[in-house]
């Protein structure tokens, strides 16, 4: 059903593009938008790999809630900082690209649990993730899950 990377020669390991995952704070999130126009914004994003899934949040209305309710098939993509080699002025970057489907999340008690992991991922101490998890935002925003169905990870030089 997915392609394979035609620059297989690239591509990295299933628990590289975990770590990515795991590490990175910020991914272009693409859903079907109106009139069949690709819609891309950025996210921030926690990922739990006792279920293969991907959280973020966002409003409960507007362009992206609309898209999801029209067509749950999303693409996410995210990228390391990537390095140099000693005497070389080109970036190597490795990415990752996740297929899946986008579902609303409803059970309270997953809210609450992925909301906090996903503050801890961003918030610098545990009392401020605390004071915005007793804050009047988290119920105002709707948690998002993406069921990764297909992954690939891509080491790239940029020369």
């Amino acid at each position: 059903m997915f392609r394979e990377m035609r620059r297989f020669k690239q591509q990295v390991s299933q628990d590289e593009c975990k770590k990515i995952l795991k590490d990175e704070k910020r991914a272009a999130f693409s859903v079907i938008g109106d009139e069949g126009y690709p819609y891309t914004i950025p996210i921030n994003f926690y990922y739990e790999e006792a279920d293969h899934t991907i959280y973020f949040h966002g409003a409960r209305e507007g362009h992206k809630m609309d898209a999801i309710q029209k067509c749950n098939k999303v693409c996410l993509t995210t990228w390391n900082q990537g390095f140099k080699k000693e005497g070389h002025w080109e970036w190597n970057a490795t990415s990752v690209v996740v297929f899946g489907k986008a579902e609303l999340i409803t059970d309270t008690k997953i809210i609450e649990d992925r909301l906090r992991k996903l503050a801890e991922k961003y918030y610098p101490t545990v009392e401020e993730v605390e004071k915005e998890m007793n804050g009047s935002a988290r119920s105002r925003v709707q948690l998002f899950a993406i069921r990764i169905e297909h992954m690939t990870g891509k080491l790239v030089n940029e020369k």
